[in-house]
């Protein structure tokens, strides 16, 4: 039996270059390929595991692992190549004529490729950070070679091409932490107390777990402007959050608190009216 497999996997299936290729030549490369591959990928895998275990930076993290597999790919290549008896000069001047038609066609292609390796050294923008590009906001869930996937607000998927990320202004909202400062405009009407207004909207801001009171990021009460139909106060604050679903949610809360609070202390929350004043005689004709 041993014999007779020895036979088979010795057996000539064709001659190429003067050299006669045996079975067991043909079966052993796309084995190769197989275990190889599934070695690498495993290995780079389970790298990737035990540095976010270790809790490295998943931008770090990201980058190592697009790393190890271009070397990986390389390595699998040549020794395939070496495998089957193929100098790898015979493939220079292919490669050559390749590189220049592959240039010419995939430029834009190229172009995101780079842009993807310096978005992953400089780290302009990581994984988890909030962007705004071109009025539209998401959190970035990955970085690839070609695009940059991020989640919008919505729960629907972007795949944004890196090229663009670079190219175009981008608003990142969490570049250096993640703090974000809110707004909340109100309008009293005339005759209101405006020390009382200040008090109540400082007070209502301060409850909110989310808010910020340390130095520097206290909450503040400004006096806008006279309005044509109301008194106008605007109140900045801040919070420690990398979505703006937060920001929302804060800015939400503090109005319901505000219209309760209006209502238990006297203060009218003013809407749009017009005074009319009529001049002049009328004359009643008979």
């Amino acid at each position: 039996m041993l014999e007779q497999i020895k036979y088979w996997l010795g057996y000539p299936l064709f001659t190429f270059n003067e050299r006669t290729v045996t079975l067991i030549e043909v079966l052993s490369v796309p084995l190769w390929l197989i275990l190889s591959v599934w070695f690498a990928h495993l290995f780079i895998s389970k790298l990737g595991n035990k540095l976010r275990t270790n809790n490295k930076d998943p931008n770090v993290v990201h980058l190592v692992q697009r790393l190890l597999y271009i070397v990986a790919l390389a390595v699998i290549f040549i020794t395939t190549l070496s495998m089957l008896n193929v100098p790898v000069t015979a493939f220079a001047f292919l490669s050559g004529a390749i590189a220049i038609g592959f240039g010419f066609g995939a430029q834009n292609i190229i172009n995101n490729f780079i842009s993807g390796w310096i978005l992953m050294g400089e780290k302009p923008i990581r994984i988890g950070d909030f962007l705004e590009v071109e009025g539209v906001k998401g959190v970035v869930e990955e970085i690839n070679t070609r695009s940059t996937r991020v989640r919008r607000v919505d729960g629907v998927h972007m795949l944004i091409p890196n090229s663009k990320l670079l190219e175009n202004t981008v608003i990142n909202w969490t570049l250096r932490d993640k703090l974000i400062r809110g707004t909340v405009e109100v309008g009293v009407s005339y005759g209101s107390d405006c020390e009382k207004v200040r008090e109540i909207m400082l007070k209502v801001t301060n409850d909110q777990p989310e808010t910020l009171t340390d130095d520097g990021r206290k909450p503040q009460v400004f006096f806008k402007e006279f309005g044509d139909n109301a008194l106008l106060f605007e109140v900045y604050f801040w919070i420690n959050s990398q979505v703006e679903g937060g920001l929302r949610l804060v800015a939400s809360n503090i109005r319901f608190d505000l219209d309760s609070e209006f209502n238990k202390q006297g203060v009218v929350v003013a809407f749009p009216q017009r005074d009319v004043h009529l001049d002049g005689v009328i004359q009643l004709k008979r």
